[in-house]
């Protein structure tokens, strides 16, 4: 057995020795018994984000190591693996509403969640290959709220907040001056921070997924507010042709292909307003077609500003399959991709709709034959920096892995991309 598979195994085994109801798994891993709407008050307690102390990181489990790999970024929220070792970070902020609540105006402000937006994109060169990027270029300004971005056959698509766009791309290329090539507009804007689109082509370059969140928290709004949102969109990159992959989904964000089933997982936030635990952000394998009940249900039950509303949707709503924990904000998802690995990293950005702070760290999801199989597990930690007072160094909002093991965690409050690897 090679060193890295007896890492992975041993990880593994952690996790699954402390679940002691693995003869009984509910049909949602990590889901607790569920208390009544409204238990607990609602609550606005957003974080002090004051930023990482020189020398402090992140924390990971023993035989990891953590590297800053790129730090002095400007909140940064999605990373993309170029196959030639770059890596693309897009750069880009909540616009502030001036009409918000001023607690929320408030907390936001002091997260560092709204205010100026770089509206770029950034090319990190870690040329000497050391695990620090001692190169970096604004590759494009300009843009409208970047966040997802794809790469394939000569072109890199980015996802602005009203629209997909893409440009022709070579490998080693620092600067992108061509006009954008227009593939699908798309609703702008959202509820909190739903105006995330993330993107992810599938095996074979021919169809871009799109993930877009709800425009409200649970439809408030109306449902004719929400056409083509809560949902994966599936969309041609030759024609823009575009269908609903599925729906439901309050706020899919991270998004990732499971490597032995092929199967599409995302991440999806769940709503607010209800009480401290309800209802827990999770995991899912989408099925095409499949609707997962925002905003009339959640776990099965129904939404008690939704009740006796759709009956037909509920009759076929389908149910996550991990949870990870109420107003947590799981955001991010990436599968290891090092030989023989079968694990998922989840980025939880951390509570806000709760009186105790819960998220702020990376889970690990051990997975076996294509299914997670255990309990999340803490990974990455260390990101509170005292809970009593609120602080919090930063957030990790997206992931990436690559082929050698190595696992790239995007911190946006803390603005620094970290790399979490094996030690030698």
């Amino acid at each position: 057995m090679t060193k890295t598979a007896f890492l992975h195994l041993a990880l593994a085994s952690t996790m699954i020795a402390g679940a002691a109801h693995a003869q009984t798994t509910p049909k949602v891993i990590g889901l607790s018994p569920q208390p009544e709407p409204y238990a607990t008050e609602s609550v606005i307690n957003h974080p002090r984000t004051i930023g990482w102390p020189e020398g402090r990181k992140p924390v990971a489990p023993r035989g990891y190591e953590v590297v800053k790999f790129a730090g002095g970024l400007d909140y940064p929220r999605q990373a993309l693996l170029l196959p030639n070792g770059d890596v693309l970070v897009s750069e880009a902020r909540t616009k502030p509403k001036l009409d918000a609540d001023p607690e929320v105006q408030r907390g936001q402000a002091l997260s560092k969640t709204t205010g100026y937006s770089a509206n770029r994109l950034t090319l990190l060169r870690d040329a000497d290959r050391d695990g620090v990027a001692e190169q970096r270029f604004v590759l494009r300004d300009g843009l409208n709220q970047p966040f997802g971005m794809q790469y394939a056959n000569g072109r890199l698509y980015v996802a602005n907040t009203d629209g997909v766009v893409s440009f022709p791309y070579q490998l080693g290329q620092t600067r992108i001056t061509d006009a954008p090539r227009p593939l699908i507009s798309l609703p702008a804007g959202g509820y909190n921070n739903h105006w995330t689109r993330n993107l992810l082509l599938s095996p074979d370059g021919r169809t871009l997924y799109v993930s877009v969140g709800s425009a409200s928290n649970v439809g408030e709004y109306g449902m004719d507010e929400e056409k083509r949102r809560a949902a994966i969109l599936a969309v041609d990159v030759n024609t823009g042709r575009e269908r609903l992959y599925a729906s439901g989904l309050r706020n899919p964000v991270g998004m990732a292909w499971a490597p032995t089933s092929g199967t599409l997982w995302t991440a999806v936030n769940e709503r607010d307003e209800i009480g401290d635990d309800i209802s827990p952000d999770y995991l899912v394998g989408v099925r095409e077609g499949g609707f997962y009940g925002w905003p009339y249900s959640y776990y099965g039950k129904q939404d008690p500003r939704h009740v006796n509303e759709r009956r037909d949707l509920l009759a076929t709503t389908l149910m996550p399959d991990v949870a990870v924990g109420a107003h947590s904000a799981a955001l991010g998802i990436a599968f290891d991709k090092a030989p023989g690995a079968q694990m998922a990293y989840v980025a939880r950005h951390g509570s806000w709709n709760r009186s105790s702070f819960l998220g702020y760290d990376v889970l690990a999801v051990p997975f076996t034959q294509g299914r997670p199989s255990a309990e999340p597990q803490p990974f990455l930690t260390g990101f509170v920096a005292d809970a009593k007072k609120g602080d919090v160094y930063g957030r990790p909002v997206s992931i990436q892995t690559r082929e050698d093991g190595a696992i790239f965690v995007v911190d946006d409050a803390g603005d620094t991309v970290w790399l979490v690897r094996r030690k030698a």
